[in-house]
């Protein structure tokens, strides 16, 4: 039961982004923010490239990277599912997975992604870049899975029928 949470948390994930997309298609004009906190707000933004646009002229290879990525992605996930990975790894690449699909899909039906959360700083530059949360899962699951391998903890072993705890 546990081990089929990663996969059914992964299509929650992506089924929230998705839903997210969908009502800042639907509810915001281009060009105009909605504030939500005086740091965040929502806006819609196409993006038919990669992280911040990254060749957008050539929507093909960027289609055909984001599925080698969320393919490599899920291959991954599935065999930490199975493999009996760390509860900690296993949560990062799901998140990771969720993310790097929404951005797929967005991909393959849409032609673009699109983005909609805005962080107002000091900074133009940076308050101009739009994400979603498809592109917060994929940077946090890289982070937890960075962490989990720096700190591995411990690690249960099987010997007839006995758990044995041991440090790694």
């Amino acid at each position: 039961m546990k081990k089929g949470w990663f996969l059914g948390g992964s299509a929650v994930l992506f089924s929230a982004d998705q839903v997210l997309k969908r009502y800042a298609e639907q509810n915001i004009d281009k060009g105009k923010e909605r504030k939500l906190t005086d740091h965040i707000v929502m806006r819609r933004v196409h993006n038919k490239g990669m992280c911040l646009n990254l060749l957008d002229s050539h929507p093909e290879v960027v289609r055909a990277l984001s599925l080698g990525a969320a393919s490599v992605l899920s291959l991954i996930q599935i065999f930490y599912r199975f493999r009996g990975g760390s509860f900690l790894k296993n949560k990062a690449i799901s998140l990771a997975a969720a993310g790097a699909w929404s951005n797929t899909f967005d991909r393959c039906a849409r032609g673009y992604v699109v983005d909609y959360i805005g962080i107002k700083c000091g900074n133009e530059k940076v308050s101009a870049v739009t994400y979603n949360l498809g592109d917060f899962f994929i940077a946090g699951g890289g982070l937890l899975f960075l962490l989990a391998s720096l700190f591995p903890g411990r690690k249960k072993q099987r010997t007839a029928g006995k758990v044995h705890q041991t440090e790694k």
